[in-house]
């Protein structure tokens, strides 16, 4: 077993919104959230105010402890104040991807049993169609006051909330991201006020090797909210701490590199596909990025070299953390306050209070320094479990408290950890999870597909891109394919590479058998790789 080379630290015994605005009335005036499209700034005083005028609002309106209310849209300016309002209320926010069809988002909904939801003007017509799907929804609000919707600002009249309920922080839920987890579809992530407020205490205590977060730092944020993420790295810790955050509704490159040098960002969290953009794109050169002091990249792993790359190119620190959703999310955090002092390729060590095994897939027997192995988490940040299903949480968090993370790992001798590989079949593209069996499941709706496996395929801008092999009717085409699936999910779903097949490889069991297709993906853009880059040598 690894322990945190950090002491611990005490986790304050108080709801995320206490946590947040604790320091608030020093920060008075100074900005807290500043559109980074508009210019539009909300100070420390108005965020805090704005939360408890939001939460007087939903429950004058019927938000009673324990309710859950949906946000379904992009980054806005409000968004911050949507979550903590709801939350001071007592409610438990389960935010979700502004891509959904109206499909997913009653499916959400439904299992969530959402009362409120909270989306904006391009959004409205899947959230009502979605809204009467699942049923139970109450009231549907607008951040930008849509026509025939009760505007978000509406809640920001009420009287703030003067006497909320009594929040008991290591039992009452706060927030319900969904996530598919190691295995399977889409669960409700049941995270607790203390988990978060536990994961931004730990954050504070890795500060004699990761960068702090000070009053004077200004963030941006490109990554979506609904995102853990987002909702947690970004937009709570943030402004936990005093930082000012410059709030995108997406990424654009050049709004990006707009946003960070008219605000002068010091500290961005990104993805990789982003960073990679930084790293590449010409259009970079044309601003002045010389504000940000740091980059940490997160939801997928990052190459060593491309983090080089863009060290040099932008003359900041760059570094990586390694999270799950299911852990609030942040378990492991690389150091980052002098460039070059460390692999690029590392995580980092786990952060306070986290114990970390590295367990033999076979055996279940612990390894040592070095040696390949299943990841294991156990922490304060580990979430309650999945919403409506004891099977899952079971399988993810065994009897002693220990996540069982599906990613492959080693830890050196100097407790710094390396993911290598990953044990679960979750696809990821640009950062978000794609369930492969979602997407099977769909496609062996068509007419014309006999089987179908779907996994991961490597590629250099998503890092990763569904691929399906196919057993169907000679006549069908791989765009047919890929366009049955693109009509019925959201964007980051879509079926990218078709491959049709005589037979899909199965075990004894049935079970199909992803890493004989795995391999042989990861051989074949390999091997393209390589006849490219021999092309390239002959011809230049």
């Amino acid at each position: 077993m690894f322990r945190s080379p950090y002491p611990d630290v005490v986790i304050p015994d108080i709801s995320v919104v206490d946590y947040v605005l604790q320091r608030a009335p020093e920060f008075g005036e100074k900005a807290a959230l500043i559109d980074g499209v508009t210019g539009t700034t909300l100070s420390y005083d108005e965020l805090a105010s704005g939360i408890r005028r939001a939460a007087g609002g939903l429950a004058q309106r019927g938000l009673a402890k324990g309710d859950v209310l949906a946000i379904y849209s992009p980054n806005t300016l409000y968004y911050p104040v949507a979550f903590h309002g709801a939350a001071y209320a007592g409610g438990v926010v389960t935010t979700v991807n502004p891509l959904y069809t109206s499909g997913e988002l009653a499916k959400q909904l439904r299992d969530a049993r959402a009362r409120f939801l909270i989306t904006a003007g391009p959004f409205v017509d899947k959230a009502r169609e979605a809204a009467a799907e699942a049923g139970g929804i109450e009231k549907i609000f607008t951040f930008d006051g849509a026509p025939g919707t009760t505007p978000f600002s509406a809640l920001l009249d009420s009287e703030e909330l003067e006497n909320p309920p009594q929040i008991d922080p290591a039992t009452d839920l706060v927030a319900l991201p969904y996530s598919s987890g190691t295995t399977g579809l889409s669960k409700g992530v049941m995270l607790t006020h203390r988990n978060l407020v536990a994961n931004m205490a730990q954050l504070l205590g890795t500060r004699s090797l990761v960068r702090e977060l000070k009053k004077d730092d200004t963030l941006i944020a490109v990554l979506p909210f609904f995102h853990i993420y987002g909702l947690l790295v970004i937009m709570t810790n943030a402004l936990s701490r005093g930082a000012a955050i410059v709030v995108l509704p997406h990424f654009d490159l050049e709004q990006f590199l707009k946003a960070v040098q008219d605000y002068g960002v010091t500290f961005a969290h990104l993805v990789p596909p982003i960073v990679i953009a930084l790293a590449k794109h010409p259009m970079v050169s044309e601003y002045d990025l010389s504000s940000i002091e740091g980059i940490n990249s997160g939801a997928a792993p990052l190459g060593g070299e491309l983090a080089r790359q863009l060290e040099e190119r932008l003359g900041c620190v760059v570094s990586q953390g390694y999270g799950l959703t299911e852990t609030s999310p942040v378990t492991h955090a690389a150091p980052n306050k002098k460039r070059g002092d460390s692999s690029h390729s590392t995580i980092g060590p786990c952060l306070p209070n986290t114990e970390v095994r590295i367990v033999d897939t076979a055996t279940g027997e612990d390894l040592g320094p070095g040696d390949r192995g299943e990841v294991w988490i156990r922490g304060p940040q580990v979430m309650a479990g999945y919403l409506n299903n004891p099977e899952a949480t079971a399988e993810t968090i065994d009897d002693e408290g220990w996540l069982h993370t599906g990613d492959i790992g080693y830890v050196d001798e100097n407790t710094y950890c390396y993911i290598v590989d990953r044990v679960k079949e979750l696809i990821k593209f640009k950062g978000f999870q794609v369930a492969p069996a979602e997407l099977e499941a769909l496609l062996l709706t068509h007419p014309q597909i006999r089987d179908v496996a779907v996994v991961r395929s490597p590629d250099e801008d998503a890092g990763e891109v569904p691929k399906a092999f196919v057993v169907g009717d000679e006549s069908l085409s791989a765009d047919e394919v890929m366009s049955f699936v693109a009509e019925r999910v959201s964007p980051h779903k879509k079926v990218r590479r078709v491959e049709f097949v005589d037979q899909i490889p199965k075990a004894a069991s049935g079970k199909i058998l992803r890493r004989v297709l795995i391999d042989q993906e990861t051989a074949r853009v390999s091997a393209e790789a390589g006849a490219a880059s021999a092309k390239s040598k002959v011809v230049s």
